[in-house]
């Protein structure tokens, strides 16, 4: 089976902290929008959350055993997994059309706030992700994310984000300049 990672998860780093070795492919979903959004109390962060709706998500697809989907369904909390249609998937490379694809949705979520923030650290672990891809991936990520006039905390010198992985100082002015574009100040 397949996940679709539309945040952290697209960052291999990230990834591999829950145990997922497997690489993973460019994707995009239409009919998934994705934000900036409160999950629950257990979270000090707002992360990333998605919703089936209007709208297109860019992301990965990752290939995973049952033993990998438990492990991401517990890193995943708060969340609920759903079945995407194979119709909403547009990818470069052919996928087993026969498999479930599971994406992680958060329906009622709220809007970050100054004690819930968006953490930099968070930021930076996914559009690592994303450059890693290509730096139009990573505009597109930008683009198609609502919500980056919320609280956003710069934490980069004290990480607060669990599973900030995979960023390299070279792609801090990268981000920075892809951010600067959509944040408000």
């Amino acid at each position: 089976m397949y996940i679709f990672g539309y945040g952290s998860l697209i960052n291999h780093a990230s990834r591999l902290l829950t145990g997922q070795a497997k690489e993973a492919q460019p994707a995009t979903v239409h009919g998934l929008q994705r934000r900036w959004g409160k999950v629950d109390s257990a979270y000090h962060i707002s992360p990333l959350v998605a919703a089936l709706g209007d709208g297109i998500c860019n992301g990965v697809l990752v290939r995973v055993d049952e033993n990998a989907l438990r492990q991401f369904d517990r890193r995943e909390r708060g969340y609920r997994r759903i079945e995407l249609d194979p119709s909403q998937l547009e990818t470069h490379q052919p996928i087993a059309l026969d498999i479930p694809v599971w994406v992680y949705t958060k329906d009622d979520h709220e809007p970050p706030c100054h004690i819930q923030p968006i953490m930099q650290t968070y930021v930076d672990t996914v559009m690592a992700g994303c450059l890693s891809i290509s730096s139009s991936f990573a505009k597109t990520f930008v683009e198609t994310t609502l919500g980056w006039h919320h609280p956003l905390e710069n934490d980069r010198h004290q990480p607060k984000y669990g599973n900030h992985a995979g960023v390299d100082d070279d792609h801090l002015a990268h981000i920075d300049q892809l951010l600067a574009q959509v944040r408000t100040k």
